[in-house]
């Protein structure tokens, strides 16, 4: 027999103990991030149950030796009630964060996902140029366009005489919060459902085609449905931005104070001082409060909706 005949058998690299201490020790690298994580969480929570005296002497871990317990600071910090009552009540702006963020996530959401279907499925003269062109606006800055969007929404545009686009008088109400939002989330999210509605199969829709459904009906019936992680992954990050933001609804508020967010408020809770960290301390996690929410109630998408478009 030669030798050239003979197979070589490969050696397997089976090394259970070696791949067992790379799990344990990944595992507890894992736990101790999250416990580093959670920890000035958890410390929040329990500084928002506890009365004013012991968040100023003692440290929140005091809890464990010392509980002493109260809801008087969430009755001040959602209703004004209480010896700190004079700066609590955000319960009215809680509801305003509110109706600026749905709004600021179902538009963009709306439009990005009808854009995204047409430029990854309606082939007309330009699609690619016009689809680089929304993503090359993902490098401009909202910083930038503050000012500008201000001036355009109060005064208009104007070349000497002749008026480009009239007076808007939005700003000061929340649809001169809406658009900015709006505008500036459109790239990203048109880039995101591009790549999830792109890679559907072709098969699919061919076959909706030949039975006689026109777009409407296949972004209905189809695409809608298959798109809903992507979606869900944008409305995620579009949530937690808005309901974040302070300084785009700071701008376009005009100091307006039935439209201000819970982030406003809360920046004047602490007062000159910082007399009332027990009254932050629970508007905070009141805040934070939704945003998780969100977040669980939506993660199983999250994960697919990220990786959409990588791998076809």
């Amino acid at each position: 027999m030669s030798i050239m005949s003979k197979k070589t058998p490969k050696i397997a690299d089976h090394n259970p103990g070696r791949k067992l201490f790379s799990s344990k020790f990944a595992a507890a690298v894992v736990w101790s991030i999250t416990i580093l994580w959670t920890i000035p969480t958890f410390g929040l929570f329990a500084t928002s149950f506890r009365p004013k005296n012991d968040v100023f002497l003692t440290g929140w871990w005091q809890i464990f030796t010392h509980p002493h317990f109260t809801l008087s600071n969430y009755d001040a910090v959602l209703f004004g009630k209480g010896d700190a009552g004079n700066v609590g009540g955000v319960l009215p702006y809680f509801l305003n964060s509110l109706a600026i963020t749905l709004p600021a996530v179902i538009f963009p959401v709306v439009i990005a996902t009808m854009a995204a279907y047409c430029l990854a499925w309606i082939r007309f003269r330009g699609s690619d140029a016009l689809f680089f062109g929304i993503f090359a606006l993902q490098i401009v800055p909202i910083q930038m366009s503050l000012i500008p969007l201000l001036q355009l929404f109060t005064g208009g545009a104007h070349i000497g005489h002749f008026t480009l686009i009239p007076a808007l008088g939005i700003a000061g109400k929340l649809a001169g919060i809406w658009l900015p939002h709006t505008m500036f989330a459109l790239p990203l999210a048109i880039y995101l459902l591009h790549n999830f509605i792109s890679s559907l199969p072709r098969d699919l829709m061919e076959a909706a085609y030949v039975d006689g459904a026109n777009h409407f009906t296949v972004f209905r019936r189809i695409v809608l449905p298959l798109s809903i992680p992507a979606i869900a992954a944008f409305s995620i990050f579009q949530f937690l931005w808005v309901w974040n933001d302070l300084l785009v609804a700071l701008t376009f508020s005009a100091g307006t104070q039935t439209i201000s967010p819970i982030n406003a408020k809360l920046a004047s809770l602490v007062g000159q001082w910082g007399s009332h960290w027990e009254i932050l301390t629970a508007g905070a996690f009141i805040t934070i409060a939704v945003p998780l929410v969100v977040f669980f109630s939506l993660q199983r998408y999250f994960v697919r909706g990220l990786l959409a478009g990588s791998v076809k």
